[in-house]
């Protein structure tokens, strides 16, 4: 459905009344005070393609199997695009103990094996639709989520090269931003929620996703770059310039100076690593050096 009332407005009269807003760097949300429902508002990049993605994303979701969100109405108007969903009983998933961290992988395995299912015509790029015209190859579909400045800094052309390898993968359904938070447990149950950055591409993409926010979470909590579990992610499938993809992804997307602390020779020592557990300590260092130096999570 589609209405010009503000998303707030729409929701409170029809499914509220709701609580206090959470802000995230993209998106603010609210629980129904009953706790049947959640209404989400997407601002920032891309707001209409997020929302229209998410929306369709969780309904094809569902048909494979994988415990979802659903979707009780949609729209966008004065107020920006919006989706409520209906909500779901579970705790996010954990990584503060070695134990949970084994079962969060575990959870992350198990949805991947339904969700990785290679499909016919299937084409890199945002969502889950079939791209009929000039679809972009794996390599370019990263590069071109990067910020047009990125393009005249000097390890833009060497990371274009080393990302052309994934280009021969087979294309399947992603996630998008796998982490623990988007696992939701309950006693029977894993739900997978957050679906707006759904997408198509190798599957090395999503579990480049799930090693980088670990490292990444886990440093930024204080955990030393030589305790991480690094040997639990080994057995996800690997790719040293996907991993430095995502790395210059997270700095683009954060303070304007952030991303010229990593240089030329950081990118060709992480993007030709072929060994995942040498990349991913070499990852750990990266990140706890921007870290220290001042970068927002």
């Amino acid at each position: 459905m589609r209405s010009t009332m503000t998303p707030e407005l729409w929701a409170e009269q029809e499914l509220g009344p709701f609580g206090p807003a959470v802000l995230k760097p993209f998106s603010r949300t609210r629980f129904a005070m009953d706790g049947s429902a959640l209404l989400k508002v997407y601002v920032g990049i891309d707001p209409e393609g997020r929302r229209q993605r998410e929306a369709a994303t969780v309904e094809r979701a569902a048909l494979l199997g994988i415990s979802v969100p659903a979707v009780l109405a949609t729209g966008s108007g004065e107020g920006g695009a919006w989706t409520v969903f209906r909500a779901l009983d579970g705790t996010p998933c954990s990584v503060g103990m070695r134990k949970a961290t084994e079962e969060y992988i575990g959870h992350v395995v198990a949805v991947s094996a339904r969700l990785h299912r290679p499909f016919a015509g299937a084409t890199s790029g945002s969502g889950w639709r079939t791209r009929r015209a000039s679809p972009a190859s794996p390599s370019r579909f990263l590069l071109d989520q990067f910020s047009p400045r990125c393009r005249w800094l000097p390890w833009w052309a060497l990371l274009g090269q080393a990302l052309q390898m994934i280009d021969s993968h087979p294309i399947v359904h992603l996630h998008g931003d796998l982490k623990p938070a988007h696992f939701l447990i309950d006693s029977e149950h894993v739900h997978v929620v957050d679906w707006e950055a759904s997408a198509c591409g190798p599957a090395v993409l999503d579990y480049t996703d799930v090693v980088f926010h670990l490292v990444r979470d886990l440093l930024y909590a204080g955990v030393p770059p030589g305790r991480l579990p690094v040997d639990l992610v080994t057995r996800l499938p690997f790719s040293g310039p996907v991993l430095t993809w995502r790395l210059l992804l997270w700095l683009d997307r954060r303070r304007t100076q952030d991303i010229d602390l990593v240089t030329t020779h950081d990118v060709h020592r992480l993007a030709a690593e072929e060994q995942a557990a040498s990349a991913y300590r070499a990852l750990a260092q990266t990140v706890a050096f921007l870290r220290a130096a001042g970068v927002p999570r």
